[in-house]
């Protein structure tokens, strides 16, 4: 209850303070665990989008330049590069290692080779965690197109 102090301005007692800061610290502690699941379930969306425009901008590249493109997964370096298949070029590299998302390697391998045509040489799938386990996959058809579930 705020209490009049001597020159007429209102003040509150140090319990109600401590009971505010009380009710405060909890609400923080319930929140704090939602809110680490939310970040968590961001950066795996992240993570998600930039791969998925990764794999279309080399189905893209290697349509536009009439050449072969290159998708390199490198688990150890938590790497995705993308390169020109028969020249040297690097054209891009994501990294994903700060997210704390686990990338799997392509089922048709570490290396996803695209066509002039957009497509692939072979179909792979790709599984990304996020630090909760829940997972999504990517689908790379043997037309080049990328789709996300």
């Amino acid at each position: 209850m705020a209490k009049k102090l001597q020159n007429g301005e209102q003040g509150w007692s140090l319990t109600e303070l401590l009971i505010v800061l009380a009710i405060t610290g909890m609400l923080a502690a319930l929140a704090g665990p939602s809110y680490q699941a939310m970040t968590a379930r961001v950066q795996a969306r992240s993570v998600t989008v930039e791969i998925a425009s990764e794999l279309r901008l080399a189905r893209q590249l290697a349509m536009a330049r009439r050449e072969r493109m290159r998708v390199v997964f490198d688990r150890a370096s938590r790497t995705i590069t993308l390169q020109r298949a028969d020249a040297e070029g690097l054209l891009h590299v994501y990294q994903y290692g700060e997210t704390g998302v686990v990338v799997e390697e392509p089922t048709a391998g570490p290396e996803l080779l695209f066509q002039p045509s957009g497509r692939v040489a072979t179909p792979a799938t790709i599984r990304v965690r996020d630090r909760q386990g829940r997972e999504t996959i990517f689908t790379v058809s043997i037309t080049g197109r990328v789709s996300v579930s």
